[in-house]
């Protein structure tokens, strides 16, 4: 087994001169026979993670429990109210077997390594900002902006400084980051956290002991810089966030080694959508497979119960927000070569088709996707595009050399926090995910009773119009590097336009 990069999305390593980077119920066990636990034995293979997808909102079947139990599956947790069951097994026929169980819609492996992952290399690395550069950007703020808030171009591209001057955001309001985990003792993010709304979901099901949503030394410091870009506070130290008045929560579904697991990427989403968060920021795809094929049931069933999971919390009010790929993949195309699945595994180049295998949950019914732009308000060079996926733009950075930023910025990357009390540059849809995620919070800070729908409306109508950059030949060699289609108003590039922070908050 070769075990590749995870691709927590989306920061992004690029070329020289680019640093990117309901309740839950649990299932009573059920005792196997003798000759049942021989067979089972018999069958060992490695301990696998599984997905079981039953008739939601009516409990789960006996026959459905009994059924796990005899293929040698033992129960995480079930998650009722989506008839979602995450299951463990080391028998390498389980899904195949359970498939056939009446009651039961769909099931399949969540992973291809053995639990746990296999640990692997990081993707990207922050360009953390030394104390220079702290001092020196501090030396140019001027009354009322953050110490480094000077450097961070990407506020005024989407007009949230005006925003800032109307309002800051209610703190009634909570941004959930699931992900790599939050570092809630940054002290541009311990301000404005949200313990309740926090927790780990990496096995599947909800751990809330105290700091369980924080990263550990060894691990990506994504989610950090992905919450701080939401709603780092106005207090005076460091940089200011999108909706600096607003709560953040960490939802930690990224295991030690950077993979993001059906049954952690459910349990995310149900454990928002029961602590009433208003807004989930969703930087990463889910692992093991880029693109998830509705014609292998294995897949499906992973794609079934993250949708099952994403439309349960925006029934309850969530607006779910995804980032859309740093891979430049036009993701309205006929195909698409994907070479990195499963990354978990043995990938192959395998030639997928974008409308029947889905980035999830980027793809799915009712997600908010982002494309990035770099500073001049171009397409970022490695963003995914694609007309009717693409649902609004918004800054993620790029290189210098591509679309350098007015003075006194000086990077063209996006500036945030990172663990330790740091701040740092990365970039990467991830980076713009989280801009659109903080204009959510502040058109539901300005519409308190508003539903999921009406805030989705209201960021798409409120967007400022970008037409599409034709001929688009971002790095100058003469060759179109992308092909946007669409109008004024909607297109492949950047959807129905690019985030506006202050008609959020004035319209």
């Amino acid at each position: 087994m070769t075990a590749l990069q995870p691709r927590y999305r989306r920061a992004l390593a690029i070329p020289v001169g680019m640093a990117m980077t309901t309740a839950l119920a649990f299932l009573p066990g059920v005792t196997a026979s003798a000759a049942d636990t021989a067979r089972t034995t018999a069958a060992d293979g490695p301990s696998l993670s599984y997905v079981v997808n039953v008739r939601p909102g009516h409990g789960v079947p006996a026959r459905v429990q009994k059924a796990v139990t005899e293929a040698g599956g033992s129960v995480v947790i079930a998650y009722d109210r989506i008839g979602v069951i995450v299951v463990h097994s080391s028998n390498p026929d389980f899904a195949k077997e359970i498939r056939t169980v009446r009651g039961v819609d769909s099931a399949g492996a969540t992973r291809n390594a053995p639990l746990p992952a296999q640990s692997t290399t990081d993707v990207g690395t922050p360009k953390v900002l030394g104390a220079e550069e702290v001092a020196a950007a501090g030396a140019k703020a001027t009354d009322g902006q953050d110490p480094l808030e000077p450097l961070q171009w990407d506020l005024p591209a989407i007009k949230a400084d005006k925003a800032h001057e109307k309002t800051l955001g209610s703190p009634k309001v909570t941004v959930a980051v699931i992900d790599t985990g939050v570092d809630d003792t940054h002290p541009d993010i311990a301000p404005n956290f949200d313990r309740d709304a926090s927790a780990n979901c990496v096995s599947g099901k909800p751990d809330t002991t105290d700091g369980a949503w924080r990263p550990s030394a060894s691990e990506s410091p994504h989610g950090t810089h992905v919450a701080g870009e939401i709603a780092a506070a106005k207090n005076g130290v460091g940089v200011t966030g999108v909706a600096p008045g607003v709560k953040v929560a960490g939802i930690k579904v990224a295991n030690p080694n950077g993979y993001f697991y059906t049954e952690a990427v459910v349990c995310g989403f149900m454990w928002a959508a029961e602590h009433h968060v208003d807004v989930t920021n969703n930087s990463y795809y889910t692992d093991p497979w880029y693109f998830n094929c509705t014609t292998d049931p294995d897949q499906r069933a992973l794609v079934d119960a993250i949708t099952r999971a994403s439309r349960y919390a925006e029934k309850k009010g969530t607006v779910n927000v995804a980032a859309a790929g740093n891979e430049s993949y036009d993701l309205a195309s006929d195909s698409i070569t994907d070479p990195v699945s499963p990354n978990d595994g043995t990938p192959s180049d395998r030639v997928i088709d974008p409308h029947e295998c889905f980035d999830i949950p980027t793809q799915l019914p009712g997600v908010v996707t982002v494309a990035a732009t770099g500073a001049k308000g171009l397409k970022s060079s490695f963003s995914n595009y694609g007309l009717g996926v693409i649902d609004i733009a918004a800054p993620g950075g790029d290189s210098t050399a591509y679309q350098k930023p007015e003075p006194p910025a000086t990077s063209g990357l996006i500036l945030g926090p990172l663990p330790g009390g740091k701040w740092g540059y990365m970039a990467g849809t991830s980076m713009a995910t989280p801009h659109v995620a903080g204009v959510a919070a502040l058109i539901k800070s300005t519409h308190p009773h508003a539903p999921a729908a009406l805030v989705k409306a209201l960021l798409y109508a409120e967007a400022d119009a970008t037409p599409c950059t034709d001929p688009y030949d971002i790095d100058g060699d003469g060759k179109v590097d992308a092909v946007c289609e669409g109008s004024r108003n909607h297109n492949g590039f950047y959807g129905w336009g690019t985030a506006d922070a202050l008609a959020a908050v004035t319209k």
